[in-house]
């Protein structure tokens, strides 16, 4: 298969008189740390190589670096991209950088995390974020009955950007619980007793713990917790090991990833909703592909502003009403 194929000006930085190294595509994401994002370069470096076209990676060095993201995004306009994938770790600040790259002729992907406007980017392949929050809001409510009237929660967000995906997923899982939200783009402005605060994680077990750590000194009995993915909910079980409050305090979490899929199968996750990075990835080759040949772009799911690449309820304590997996059936499914 012949390969698209464009010259990358900064693989030429790094080779000092070789030749010039090429590419078509660009890939960025968050970081290369989370599991998530590791799956999702696995993911769109096998669909590119299949596509025979040539693919670059970057990555922040943390949730949240934008500088980063910004200069890789500048690299791959530089290079000439056909297509650039981005999770972007700013989904509001990065709309800028985001407009030159489509401006030169790139088309531009988000993956995971809408841009602030959506259509900032041509298209975006991603989980419906509102929806994974909400799935595990209802299989809360429902698990604990009546006495979700008298819940204590505990909101594990991901930093004060406040970024689509960090919103979407922490208002869906309040809606769900039922709890009514005041500005859906906001984090905590609601005024439900049963909220006990909200911290930031950064997403990771770090984060997770210190953030859980910080909520317990406000209310010990905090019985119900919401973290915004899986390593941020195993870094909360393990502040809630050590003050001796794991037992009988529901953990919920989005994500999917084979570890914390083992975390529900062991009891430590009540439930979680899985998505899909390998199929935002391949997707999204997909569309640089026939981009690059035809100028076709991507449609959106029907009623969405994104093309959903869907999710599922995995738990092993199924409620009434709600489709779910089991852990079992999550491990055949989950990635990482």
């Amino acid at each position: 298969m012949k390969k698209l194929m464009i010259t990358s000006a900064f693989a030429m930085v790094a080779m000092a008189g070789g030749a010039y190294a090429q590419t078509a595509a660009c890939l960025i994401t968050k970081t290369d740390t989370n599991p998530f994002f590791v799956k999702m370069k696995e993911g769109a470096t096998a669909a590119a190589e299949e596509a025979g076209i040539e693919l670059s990676a970057f990555a922040g060095k943390y949730d949240g670096d934008v500088e980063t993201q910004v200069a890789a995004v500048e690299s791959c306009i530089a290079a000439g991209a056909k297509g650039i994938l981005i999770t972007p770790t700013d989904s509001r600040a990065l709309v800028p950088v985001i407009t030159q790259a489509r401006e030169a002729g790139a088309l531009v992907i988000a993956l995971d995390t809408q841009f602030e406007p959506a259509d900032a980017a041509d298209a975006t392949f991603a989980t419906d974020n509102f929806k994974a929050g909400e799935l595990i809001g209802q299989w809360a409510a429902a698990t604990l009955g009546d006495e979700a009237a008298n819940a204590k929660i505990a909101l594990l967000d991901l930093n004060a950007s406040e970024v689509s995906v960090d919103y979407q997923r922490d208002q869906g899982f309040l809606t769900g619980f039922g709890i009514d939200v005041k500005d859906p783009k906001d984090i905590g402005d609601e005024d439900d007793p049963r909220i006990v605060g909200n911290d930031v994680t950064d997403g990771s077990p770090d984060g997770g713990r210190t953030a859980m750590e910080n909520l317990l000194q406000i209310d010990p009995e905090i019985n119900v917790v919401y973290t915004i993915n899986e390593p941020a909910a195993a870094g909360a079980y393990e502040a809630l090991k050590a003050a001796g409050k794991d037992e009988g305090v529901l953990i919920v979490s989005v994500d999917g990833g084979c570890p914390g899929v083992k975390d529900v199968e062991a009891g430590i996750i009540g439930a979680t909703s899985m998505q899909f990075p390998l199929l935002m990835a391949s997707k999204g080759i997909e569309a640089i592909k026939t981009f690059a040949e035809t100028g076709e772009k991507p449609q959106n799911s029907e009623g969405l502003d994104f093309f959903n690449t869907g999710v599922e309820l995995i738990t092993d304590q199924p409620v009434e009403g709600l489709p779910s997996l089991s852990s079992a059936e999550g491990l055949e499914k989950c990635w990482g």
